[in-house]
């Protein structure tokens, strides 16, 4: 079956499943940040594995559900986790609950994850405002036929991360005594964390940050006309002369302890912000 029908198929289940029919606003919670759906009211949890063509999670922290409801006058959907190339899953089916945000007529995309901090001037546990991004996938979702029914065959990725709501949302975030930073991120595949003489790379190359995931939904929310807000949490610090060994619990547990903090940002940008 084609793709747009697919998404056809989908929006139609969230649709009979949810008494939000439509949602102007779609949150990608990555990496320990699930909590934020808990501010979502009149809301309509469905897993993932019950979407017609969405996939099931198995990352850890990542619950898998999509939650569509309120927030206070704003309609909004939630991913409560994501989807990740390393778990062998295609672009097409990682980017596919993205395609169906759209379809429900999500017009900005909220999308955070955690990531390695790799700019000296950054700490633990602060929030960087995604101004740009580095592909180093070596894949694209966009590859193959295009449907131009979602999106133009070569979308402009001049501004993928809009200005106006980095500019407004850093002003809200000092407005709640949060301190945060405005960089690059570059994804890579993963499952691994990168060596040292990595890390010297993806600096040299004017990367601030790294992770495994958003850039592929990004190229689609763009491909598909949303407005895009990254926000990254960064959960571990990348000196390659300073670097010491991580754990996956200690990514999350950074997560979760800043995710209050950014679940509050996002709440405020989405009620303040068109």
């Amino acid at each position: 079956m084609e793709l747009f029908n697919k998404i056809k198929e989908a929006t139609t289940f969230i649709k009979k499943k949810s008494t939000v029919k439509t949602a102007t606003h779609g949150i990608v919670l990555g990496t320990g940040l699930g909590g934020f759906s808990n501010q979502i009211t009149s809301k309509c949890t469905i897993p993932f594995n019950e979407i017609p063509y969405f996939c099931k999670s198995t990352t850890l922290s990542h619950s898998g559900n999509l939650v569509i409801g309120k927030l206070k006058n704003k309609s909004v959907i939630a991913m409560e986790g994501r989807l990740h190339f390393y778990e062998g899953y295609s672009l097409e089916e990682i980017t596919f609950p993205i395609r169906v945000m759209k379809a429900l007529g999500v017009k900005t995309l909220y999308i955070s994850n955690a990531c390695g901090g790799m700019n000296p001037q950054y700490s633990l546990g602060q929030i960087m405002f995604i101004e740009d991004h580095i592909n180093l996938m070596g894949v694209n979702p966009l590859i193959g036929k295009n449907d131009d029914r979602l999106g133009d065959r070569f979308p402009d990725m001049l501004e993928p991360y809009s200005k106006e709501h980095i500019s407004k949302g850093q002003k809200i975030a000092i407005n709640l005594g949060l301190q945060t930073q405005k960089g690059v991120y570059v994804a890579v595949t993963g499952p691994n964390l990168e060596t040292r003489a990595e890390y010297r790379m993806l600096r040299l190359l004017g990367a601030d940050v790294v992770g495994m995931s958003t850039v592929p939904e990004v190229i689609v929310a763009v491909h598909a006309g949303m407005k895009v807000v990254g926000l990254s949490i960064i959960t571990d610090i990348c000196l390659p002369d300073a670097l010491k060994p991580v754990s996956v619990a200690e990514i999350i547990k950074v997560a979760g302890d800043t995710a209050p903090h950014l679940n509050k940002l996002i709440k405020e940008m989405i009620e303040k912000l068109n």
